[in-house]
């Protein structure tokens, strides 16, 4: 009996753990090997290449650009950023901004589900049981979870992966996740697919594109608006003390 149990809780170890270790051990590996084919010098090597593909095959572009983004997302990949550009330069800013968020969504899902069946569920129950300031903490992020996930997809220093890991190591559930991913990450991708929609100029001009644009004020304070919007809720529960709006 006490061998079926270890071999039962091997597999289950597996079955929890195995894709979590493959994203680490996918991420790790494709921080070095694929630095120089995830670039912006990639993209602007191969533009020509990547029309002509587009204008021929049409939604073999979009699937293939659908699954590289998305693959790119769930493994923690260099080379969002360029991701995000090549969409608007492949698409325009309306649809290549559509095809970003959708797939940075699905593929923060994924890693976000990941996460949780690895590490979160064992974290949570933790937290749930811990006493003192971890369980006041705990506390605060539940009563205010829909801010706070908005909160962290709109901040532009916060990094892509560590908002998608974060919740998963909270307990928020799916549903929350999914939405304030997809609605939170809309105003980036839209900056960024609109520099992405007029590289063509940028390369005729032989330029880089500003990749900081997105700190510059005309653009950095209407975000940094939204975020003290999505924060409103907070400090309401704070001034009258009501712990659900």
């Amino acid at each position: 009996m006490t061998g079926m149990t270890t071999t039962e809780d091997k597999k289950s170890g597996i079955v929890r753990f195995g894709p979590l270790v493959l994203i680490v051990t996918v991420a790790a590996l494709g921080a070095f090997a694929l630095r120089d084919y995830l670039g912006f010098e990639a993209l602007r090597d191969n533009r020509e290449a990547l029309l002509a593909f587009r204008d021929s095959h049409f939604v073999l572009t979009v699937l293939g650009f659908f699954i590289a983004y998305i693959l790119i997302v769930t493994f923690s990949l260099p080379g969002a950023l360029i991701a995000t550009l090549t969409g608007g330069f492949l698409f325009g800013t309306a649809l290549g901004a559509a095809f970003n968020v959708m797939a940075a969504t699905i593929g923060a899902t994924l890693i976000f589900l990941v996460a949780r069946m690895g590490l979160g569920e064992k974290l949570k129950a933790r937290m749930e049981t811990s006493a003192g300031m971890v369980a006041r903490i705990k506390k605060r992020l539940d009563e205010n979870q829909w801010s706070m996930l908005f909160f962290i997809r709109l901040v532009p220093a916060v990094p892509f992966f560590v908002a998608n890991l974060i919740p998963a190591f909270l307990g928020v559930p799916l549903r929350r996740f999914v939405i304030s991913t997809f609605l939170g990450i809309i105003p980036g991708s839209l900056v960024y697919t609109s520099v992405g929609a007029g590289l063509g100029e940028v390369f005729a001009r032989g330029e880089t594109p500003n990749f900081g644009i997105i700190f510059e004020p005309h653009i950095l304070l209407p975000i940094l608006g939204l975020c003290a919007l999505s924060l409103l809720p907070v400090v309401i529960k704070a001034l009258t003390g009501k712990k659900d709006l």
